[in-house]
C-alpha cells in the first residue's frame, strides 16, 4: 500500500517513532546496565516520550499521517521542554517542584526501611558538563522542532 506522502513527511513519520524509541532505549540502558534510577522529573520526561512513540505509529495506519507525526513531534518537543526544566534544577538555576529537589521537611534521614531517594537536582551523570537532562532536552528540542517542521512541509 502507497502511501501519498511526499519524502520529508516520510523522513518526518519514521522519526516521530525512531528517536523517543531511541530515547527511551538509552534511559532504560543507562539505568539498568550503569546503575543510574530515574528520578521523579526523569519519569516526566519519559511519558511524552511513550506518548511519542503511540502516536508515531498511528501516523502508519491512521490519516492524516502529518498530523498524527506533527502531535508526536509536539510529545517529543514537550519532553525536551520537560528535560530543560530540570536540567536547570541540576545546575542550580532555579529550584525545582518536587520534593526530590530539595530537602524533605519531616523525613527521618535514618529511617533504612525507606526507599531511596534519588535526588533530582544532582545530575548522576555528565558528559561535558551536560547531564542526561540536558542530553533530552538538546535531543528532543530540536527532533521534536524538525519532526513538526517536516511533517508540516508539502513537498
Amino acid at each position: 500500500m502507497m502511501d501519498n506522502l511526499g519524502p520529508n513527511a516520510r523522513k518526518a513519520r519514521a522519526l516521530a517513532v525512531l528517536v523517543p524509541a531511541a530515547l527511551l532505549g538509552g534511559a532504560y540502558v543507562s539505568q539498568y546496565a550503569f546503575g543510574l534510577p530515574p528520578c521523579e522529573m526523569c519519569w516526566w520526561q519519559r511519558y511524552p516520550h511513550f506518548a511519542a512513540v503511540g502516536v508515531g505509529l498511528f501516523a502508519y495506519v491512521l490519516k492524516p499521517a502529518q498530523v498524527w507525526t506533527a502531535l508526536a513531534g509536539l510529545a517529543i518537543l514537550t519532553s525536551g521542554l520537560i528535560g530543560g526544566f530540570h536540567a536547570g534544577v541540576e545546575y542550580g538555576w532555579w529550584d525545582g517542584i518536587t520534593g526530590c529537589a530539595a530537602p524533605m521537611a519531616g523525613v527521618d534521614v535514618l529511617d533504612f526501611n525507606a526507599a531511596p531517594l534519588i535526588r533530582c537536582d544532582v545530575a548522576p551523570w555528565t558528559l561535558l558538563g551536560i547531564s542526561l537532562a540536558g542530553f533530552n532536552f538538546l535531543i528532543s528540542t530540536v527532533s521534536g522542532a524538525a519532526i513538526v517542521a517536516l511533517a508540516a512541509y508539502r513537498k
